[in-house]
């Protein structure tokens, strides 16, 4: 198989299956997430995030061949930096895994009654964990930076409006549907950065297919 196709489709995968993971983990049907703190994470049962833990942690292990793909369609711009946005969002989804693989846990703090012992862990997590968070939303600002620099330039894979459905401006374009329409939002949001990767990889899958882009192996190097 085609190994922009290969890598497309497992971009794809890992955007489902962490989807379908962090829903399972994060959706509350009260939409209590502008409450701050891991309230909405209340009556969540246990086989429900065990569920959800075992495919987000497992499904991410998929993203960076995802992002390799976005290397690949990227290359023809500038090997070095299409090859960056490799590494950089590699790195962002790596500490993902690790993130990701912590909701469980708090989830099940939050189900035990309130008391100083309880605060003081969930103010530890917030310190440890949560700060990880905001490590995988800068390597996804960068990934998205070099991604629409590089689609601008008119040498990628990708026709120019693609730069238009980068990661960040998706991901801020569901927090805005959870603004306007909170009964869809509430769906939309706590998956945000898989519904914007999973929108990045069907259209870049459906413009491997229209423009069969093709790469043979010498030497170990990807060559156009």
């Amino acid at each position: 198989m085609n190994v922009f196709v290969l890598t497309g489709i497992m971009g794809l995968l890992a955007s489902v299956v962490v989807g379908a993971g962090e829903y399972l983990l994060h959706y509350d049907p009260l939409a209590r997430f502008a409450d701050g703190g891991f309230g909405f994470m209340q009556g969540i049962n246990v086989d429900r995030t065990s569920l959800g833990h075992f495919l987000g942690v497992f499904g991410a292990l998929l993203y960076p061949v995802g992002c390799y793909h976005l290397y690949l369609m990227l290359k023809p711009a500038s090997n070095k930096l299409a090859f960056s946005a490799f590494i950089i969002g590699s790195m962002g989804f790596m500490v993902g895994v690790v993130w990701i693989g912590s909701r469980a846990s708090i989830s099940a703090l939050m189900q035990l009654p309130e008391s100083a012992e309880i605060d003081a862990l969930v103010a530890l997590y917030d310190l440890r964990y949560e700060t990880l968070l905001q490590v995988v939303r800068v390597t996804t600002l960068l990934l998205s930076v070099i991604f629409v620099v590089l689609i601008f330039k008119g040498k990628t894979h990708y026709p120019k409006w693609m730069a238009f459905f980068n990661p960040i401006l998706l991901i801020v374009a569901s927090f805005l549907v959870y603004l306007v329409a909170p009964q869809l939002g509430k769906h939309v949001m706590p998956i945000a950065l898989n519904v914007a990767f999973f929108i990045v990889f069907s259209l870049s899958l459906f413009m491997v297919f229209k423009n069969k882009p093709s790469v043979c192996l010498v030497n170990g190097e990807a060559k156009k």
